[in-house]
């Protein structure tokens, strides 16, 4: 992603304010027992802010981010996106999985606007966004590709893109770059902060790595193991924009990683040596 890429005008603002009140979420299992994956979370996100969520696997993160989309509803509580309820696909939000779920058979530039033909909107008022969209994420002229044409890491940028296109005042990202090697992982969390500096919309980005959700967040929640609450709340103050290179030579950024995983290594889902 070009960081000099000049930003478009986008209808988000600062963003989208989220509010989660006593949110618990219960799974009927296939012998009937009632599983907790939720815990009556209640959380706030200010307008434009960038919060990442940290846990151990089976902790919630990804239930909480169905939950946010409105893909599954909760058991109990309520999420609050901009005043409205949610209780089902959000249009102020937009997606992106660990895996890209591209559509093979479609070009790039047509997987970007998928959105947009399903929402029945105007497909030639968009496709010049698209457009924009894939040169700010370094993709300019790629647009009549194909996916088995582009590496992981650039199907991922197009995923990106295609939940973009909707200017959504909440981006949800779940572990978006948990399958990219590890050079592509470090360019992609780069390019995610740029993105974000630009557009100043509300992300929730759920990882495993304590690393990157440190290197770009303004807060980190730290989940616990099953069923999942928020153990810690915790504000990441450190200046922008922030350069992955020399990032674990600042004090302050590896006093916040030593806190997250102080919490990990007394539950045991770390165990320090």
């Amino acid at each position: 992603m070009n960081a000099t890429v000049q930003p478009v005008n986008a209808s988000t603002g600062t963003g989208a304010a989220v509010n989660i009140d006593s949110l618990s979420k219960v799974y009927k299992t296939r012998e009937d027992d009632d599983l907790l994956a939720l815990d009556r979370i209640d959380v706030q996100f200010e307008p434009g802010s960038f919060v990442a969520v940290v846990g151990p696997s089976g902790c919630g993160k990804s239930t909480l981010l169905s939950l946010m989309a409105g893909l599954t509803d909760a058991t109990t509580g309520a999420i609050v996106i901009d005043g409205e309820g949610v209780s089902k696909p959000h249009p102020k939000v937009g997606v992106v999985f660990q895996s890209d779920l591209l559509l093979y058979w479609r070009t790039v530039l047509d997987n970007i606007l998928l959105p947009i033909e399903i929402k029945k909107l105007d497909l030639a008022r968009y496709r010049s966004r698209a457009e924009e969209l894939l040169a700010q994420v370094g993709l300019e002229g790629f647009g009549n590709k194909f996916p088995s044409e582009l590496s992981g890491g650039m199907r991922q940028r197009v995923a990106i893109c295609r939940a973009l296109i909707q200017e959504p005042g909440l981006l949800l990202m779940d572990e978006p770059f948990g399958a990219l090697d590890a050079l592509t992982r470090e360019q992609m969390i780069m390019d995610l902060q740029a993105m974000w500096l630009r557009v100043r919309n509300t992300v929730l980005f759920i990882t495993h790595g304590i690393d990157e959700a440190v290197f770009l967040a303004d807060r980190v929640l730290v989940m616990s193991p099953r069923p999942g609450r928020i153990d810690l709340d915790l504000k990441i103050d450190m200046p922008r924009p922030r350069q992955w290179g020399n990032v674990h030579e600042n004090k302050a950024y590896n006093g916040y990683v030593r806190q997250i995983r102080e919490i990990f290594e007394a539950k045991g889902i770390l165990v320090a040596h």
